[in-house]
C-alpha cells in the first residue's frame, strides 16, 4: 500500500502542474505557436497563449500516460508461470485519477472563459464601426458613419467575379457588427486568430458584435468558416489594413463617388485583392458554355 501511495503522490504532483501551466505567460515564437499564425490584433496574444498552454498541458498528460504504460509493460511483464499477487483496488490511486482529470478540465475551462471574456470585451466608444452583412454567398461591408454622393453609407459588395475588400485602419479600435441575410455564416480572418458565427435574426448588438485593434498593415484573406450551402467555399474576402491617414483618405475618396478600386488606387494601394482570387463558379462555367454554344 505504501508503494501505491508514493505512486499516487508522484502522479498528483507531476500532473497537477498542468492546471497551472495554462495560466503562465508563454514565449511568442514560431516553435511555441505550434502552427498558429502570429496574429495581428491586440487580442491575438491572449488566444495564442491559451492555445500554447493547452497544447503543453495535453503533451504533459500524453507523456505521463505513455510513461505509465511503458512502466507497466516493463515492470509487470511475465516472469514465469506463477500467478502474481492480485490487487483488487488501490483507493489512493483511484482517488487521484478520478479527481485529477476533473482539475485539469476545470483549469482549462477557467482559462478559456477568462480569455473569451477578455477577447469579447467592448469599449464604450470605439474609434470606427463596420457593419458586415453575410449572404449566400458573399459579403457586404458598410461604413455606417459615412455618406456617399447618393446620401447612403459607403459600402463594398462582393460578387462571383470580384473579391470584396474590407479596408481597415491600424491602431484604432474597430467594432464589427455582423448580420446574416439567410443562414448561419462565420466571419473569419486567420491572422486575427478569431472567428465569429453570424447568426441570422440575432442583430441585437450583443452576440454578433466584437472589437479588435489591427496592429500591422497588410493584406489578409478572410473566409466564411461555417458550411452555409453550395458555394460556401467561394465566400472569400480580403482585409486591407492601412494607416489611419490612408484610411481617412480612402473614405473621403469613397464619399466623393469613387468605387473601391478607384479609392484604393487613390491612396496608393492595389485596387484588387492580392491575398485571394475569385473562384470560377459552376454558374459562370454554365454561362460560358451556353455563350460558346450560341
Amino acid at each position: 500500500m505504501a508503494r501505491g501511495n508514493r505512486l499516487a503522490r508522484l502522479a498528483a504532483l507531476g500532473l497537477l502542474g498542468v492546471v497551472t501551466l495554462t495560466g503562465c505567460e508563454m514565449p511568442n515564437n514560431e516553435f511555441w505557436r505550434f502552427g498558429w499564425p502570429e496574429g495581428i490584433t491586440d487580442r491575438s496574444q491572449d488566444m495564442r497563449e491559451l492555445w500554447t498552454g493547452s497544447v503543453i498541458a495535453a503533451l504533459i498528460v500524453g507523456f505521463a500516460v505513455w510513461g505509465l504504460i511503458g512502466w507497466s509493460v516493463v515492470m509487470h511483464r511475465k516472469r514465469g508461470d506463477e500467478l502474481p499477487k492480485q490487487t483488487a483496488y488501490n483507493l489512493p490511486l483511484e482517488i487521484v485519477y478520478t479527481i485529477l482529470p476533473f482539475l485539469i478540465i476545470a483549469g482549462l475551462f477557467f482559462y478559456t472563459v477568462v480569455v473569451q471574456n477578455r477577447v469579447m470585451e467592448r469599449s464604450d466608444e470605439p474609434d470606427e464601426t463596420i457593419a458586415v452583412n453575410a449572404f449566400k454567398w458573399n459579403w457586404q461591408f458598410v461604413y455606417p458613419e459615412t455618406a456617399g454622393d447618393d446620401g447612403e453609407p459607403v459600402d463594398t459588395v462582393g460578387s462571383s467575379s470580384e473579391i470584396p475588400i474590407l479596408v481597415l485602419p491600424t491602431d484604432r479600435t474597430i467594432r464589427f457588427e455582423l448580420a446574416s441575410a439567410d443562414v448561419i455564416h462565420s466571419f473569419w480572418v486567420p491572422e486575427f486568430l478569431f472567428k465569429l458565427d453570424v447568426i441570422p435574426g440575432n442583430e441585437n448588438g450583443r452576440d454578433n458584435v466584437f472589437e479588435v485593434t489591427v496592429q500591422e498593415e497588410g493584406a489578409y484573406v478572410g473566409r466564411c468558416a461555417e458550411l452555409c450551402g453550395t458555394y460556401h467555399a467561394y465566400m472569400n474576402f480580403e482585409v486591407r489594413a492601412v494607416s489611419g491617414d490612408d484610411y481617412d483618405a480612402y473614405l473621403e475618396a469613397r464619399e466623393s463617388g469613387l468605387d473601391t478600386f478607384e479609392a484604393l488606387e487613390e491612396i496608393g494601394q492595389p485596387g484588387v485583392s492580392s491575398s485571394t482570387t475569385p473562384f470560377e463558379s459552376l454558374q459562370n462555367k454554365n454561362v460560358d458554355q451556353q455563350n460558346a454554344g450560341g
